[in-house]
């Protein structure tokens, strides 16, 4: 399982949310970069880039900032935030960017979505944005009743192959993964599956790994130093030997 640390931009700097709530921000560092580096040293193996203010905008905002990390590290980088025309896509993956995660758009515009993928194949993920099992969109400021796992199920016929799944409701809480809905999910859907939310220690993260994430993203845990990113590689690398 891949350890996946979270680098959020607003205004140009890594913060982090509470529940996607853009009232309750904690600014870490003033320059993402510096955070870009700091994981890369600590030997990530890959980055998870998030645009917070181009997902609510419903474009991508921050071209340069994004385009600065990945001249500054030698990582795979997969940027989600306002993903939502075609060009958008592709400028992005021009720019050297390995993934695209699609939000908004897969519960809006399917067909979309359906067309990167037929274009780009892999270097396309969708993330499930999900409270109470519900997809939420625009930067999460509006909530759907649509299922998460349903939407899931489609777009997996049309050969999106890796989601992001994230609960809203853990995000940022440190309150731990929610694993009924993760298992959920990726029993009904043959794809890997990236988990978002929770996590606040090793142990969360051995418990998503034994639930068969593909991945795990971790934010906050990691920038108050309640995970150190060194610790988390190697428990989860453990993991996948263990009988």
């Amino acid at each position: 399982m891949i350890v996946y640390p979270a680098i959020d931009i607003r205004g140009g700097r890594c913060v982090r949310l509470v529940e996607g709530d853009f009232a309750r921000e904690t600014v870490y560092d003033a320059d993402p970069v510096s955070a870009a580096r700091r994981w890369a040293d600590a030997g990530a193996e890959w980055l998870h880039v998030v645009d917070l203010d181009g997902a609510v905008a419903g474009a991508p905002v921050n071209h340069e900032t994004i385009g600065r990390i990945r001249q500054a590290v030698d990582l795979p980088v997969q940027v989600g935030g306002g993903l939502r025309r075609l060009d958008d896509i592709e400028r992005l993956l021009a720019s050297g960017v390995t993934r695209a995660v699609l939000g908004t758009v897969a519960l809006r515009d399917p067909e979309l979505v359906h067309e990167a993928v037929g274009r780009w194949g892999d270097r396309v993920a969708v993330g499930l944005d999900a409270r109470d099992g519900k997809l939420a969109a625009s930067g999460w400021l509006e909530q759907s009743k649509v299922p998460a796992i349903e939407v899931a199920q489609r777009l997996v016929t049309a050969g999106v192959g890796t989601f992001i799944f994230t609960d809203i409701s853990r995000d940022g809480q440190l309150s731990g993964p929610n694993l009924a809905s993760l298992g959920e999910l990726i029993g009904a859907v043959d794809a890997a599956i990236i988990a978002s939310g929770g996590i606040s220690s090793l142990d969360d993260l051995r418990a998503t790994a034994d639930a068969g994430a593909a991945g795990t993203i971790v934010g906050r845990a990691l920038y108050d130093r309640r995970i150190d990113l060194r610790d988390a590689i190697a428990v989860t690398r453990l993991s996948e030997v263990e009988p």
